[in-house]
Parts: C-alpha cells; structure tokens; sequence
C-alpha cells in the first residue's frame, strides 16, 4: 500500500469562497484516482514561499487564482505556448524537477462559450484587462473573433492588452474607456464580462453596464463563478439574451488542468454537479 498520496491545490488570495476544491476532489472520487486537492490562502507577500514550498513537497501541480496569476511566472522555470503569449499563469504543472506554468482560463471559457455560440467571426466586448481578461482574449482571438473591443478603467492595461492582440493574433482589437455607465454598441455579438466584480460576498455588485443596450441577439457571459446567476447574468436574461455563467468556464479549465497532472480526460458533468451541490 501507498500512503504518499500526490498533492494538488490552490494558491489564492482571499480563498475561501473558491469552489474549485469541491469539482476537482469530486473528479479524483469519480475516475478513481487517490489524489487530493488543498485550497490554501497565499498572500502575495508569501507566493514565493509558497512555490518553493510545493515544490519541496513534492506537489504535481497547482492553481493561481487572484491575485497570483501575473506574479507567479517569476517563480516557474518556464512557461506553455499560449502562456506565454498571454503573459499569465492559472495552472502549474510538474515536469521532472521543474514547474511550467500553463494558461487554461482562455480556453476553458472558449470551451463553455462554444456550448452556445461559436466565437469565429463574431464581434465581441470583452470587460477587463486582468490575467484572465487577458487569457480570454487571446483565446478568443484565437478561436475566430473578428473584433474585440476592451472595456476597462485603466487606460494603460487595457492598451496593454489591445497591443497584444493586435501584435500576436489576427483580430482587430480596440480600447474604449469605462467611465460612466458603459453602453454596449449595437452590432456586438458577445459581451463578456472578466473582472471581479459580482464575485462572492459581493454578490450585490455589478459592471456599469447599460443594460437596454444589450439585445436578445447577443450572447452574455460572465466569468464570476461565485455565484453563478449574477446580476449581470440575470440582467442579460431579462432582456432576452442567451447567456454563459461562470461554472462552465471553471469546469472547463479543471478538465483541462487536471489533464494536465494526471493524464485522466474527467468527466465535466461530474465536476459541474458537484458545484451545483454547493447551492452557490
């Protein structure tokens, strides 16, 4: 018998409220695998102990959530293709001796979007310029988005990442300010929101949207997980819209994470009624 069992887990700050912990243990249940999955408070002051702690120990792999998907990639020894060009980090991976860092936020939201539309050739405005406002992106420029407006307070990250999509992918990205109540041009197929805003216990809180501007032929998806039915998720169903709620793409990116560490291709319906479970 083996009682050394491999460690996986979370690095984030707060953590609390992230319900990773609960789909990925219950994939490990479901595929038989002894794993675990550790949800663990890391101030940013502390992220580099807390690297060189999982790897002393030994850990396969790990999530960084907020606020550690930028100032994590100091601490790795290299990092995947898409990354890279994304210049943040949500998945760790072990590799023999070393720690690449992976970016799977972009493309598990591309996985829940496509359940409802195919982002190619679509118009789409995107709320954020955060690492993972960054990841979906890139993602979706390269999937086959036409366009991609950035919406975000901070001119100078936004450009940021207007710069990037314009340098590295084939779409056409512009910036337009947030301030004020932002109302969503008409012509726009996807609006996706990619902050924190909404995010539990702020559960209360909403992006300054125009809501009369979104119409019913437009696709709304929000990232924020916890709760899932947001108010802007709410909103976009009042007025008709089709919507994406942030479990899809937590779902998606944990399949894809958890391909990563174990080579095990789980089951997403497993993992998203265990979130369901929750009651969130």
């Amino acid at each position: 018998m083996n009682f050394l069992l491999p460690l996986t887990g979370s690095f984030a700050q707060p953590a609390a409220e992230n319900p990773t912990v609960a789909m990925i243990e219950a994939a490990y249940r479901h595929h038989g695998l002894d794993w675990r999955y550790i949800n663990v408070e890391v101030s940013p002051d502390d992220l580099a102990d807390a690297v060189r702690g999982a790897r002393a120990m030994g850990w396969r792999g790990f999530n960084c959530s907020i606020p550690h998907k930028v100032a994590v990639i100091d601490h790795l020894d290299g990092l995947g293709k898409s990354a890279e060009i994304i210049g943040a980090v949500n998945t760790i991976v072990r590799d023999g001796d070393r720690l690449i860092g992976e970016n799977t936020d972009g493309r598990g939201f591309v996985a829940a979007l496509k359940t409802v539309v195919d982002p190619a050739g679509k118009s789409v405005v995107l709320f954020g310029a955060g690492g993972a406002a960054r990841a979906v992106a890139v993602e979706m420029a390269l999937a086959g988005a036409t366009r991609i407006t950035v919406v975000n307070r901070s001119a100078e990250r936004g450009r940021v990442v207007v710069d990037l999509l314009n340098d590295r992918t084939d779409t056409q990205a512009s910036y337009k300010s947030c301030e004020g109540t932002f109302v969503v041009p008409s012509g726009s197929d996807i609006v996706i929101h990619a902050t924190s805003v909404g995010l539990y216990p702020d559960v209360d809180a909403m992006p300054d949207i125009d809501t009369d501007s979104l119409t019913p032929e437009m696709v709304v998806a929000d990232g924020i997980h916890n709760p899932p039915l947001t108010r802007l998720i709410q909103a976009a169903k009042d007025r008709g819209c089709k919507t994406v709620d942030g479990l899809g793409m937590l779902v998606q990116q944990g399949v894809i994470g958890v391909k990563y560490w174990t080579g095990v291709d789980v089951d997403p319906h497993v993992m998203r009624q265990a979130l369901l479970d929750l009651e969130l």
